[in-house]
């Protein structure tokens, strides 16, 4: 499988999306440090926050194939700059989340990440695990064989 790396501020839902592309139960608990999984890079959000702390961002980033950026549906603001994803020698991917929640609007969180110029998005709940098989559909590389297709 493509490596990804997860961004985004915290309580985004990169921790719980990291358990829902692993198949793990979900649990909450707080991303502390750089979680440097197989496939999957989950970072703090508060490296998303920080502007010192944002260029360990930009150092993982060449550890992955893709870059995915994370946006609840639930927030009132975005934390990334148009046209960012131009910065990043990778491909980047938009992930919305918390599709479901009462205070979500999908289409505000859509459109503030094409505007950083993601072309990909994806819509997750990943307590229901809603769209976590298109995501592995999509990091999914020749000769890879995916739980429901043995």
């Amino acid at each position: 499988m493509k490596k990804i790396v997860l961004m985004g501020r915290s309580e985004c839902g990169k921790t719980t999306l990291t358990q829902a592309l692993k198949g793990e139960k979900i649990q909450y608990h707080k991303t502390q440090y750089v979680n440097n999984f197989d496939v999957i890079i989950d970072t703090p959000g508060e490296y998303a926050q920080t502007k010192h702390l944002g260029y360990a961002l930009a150092l993982y980033s060449y550890e992955a194939d893709v870059v995915g950026l994370l946006l609840s549906a639930t927030e009132p603001y975005s934390l990334y700059p148009p046209c960012c994803t131009s910065m990043c020698n990778r491909e980047v991917i938009g992930i919305v989340t918390k599709i479901h929640d009462k205070k979500a609007d999908v289409a505000r969180a859509e459109r503030w990440l094409r505007l950083t110029g993601c072309k990909k998005i994806f819509y997750v709940d990943s307590k229901n695990y809603e769209g976590i098989p298109e995501i592995l559909e999509y990091l999914k590389e020749e000769g890879d064989v995916l739980p429901w297709e043995t």
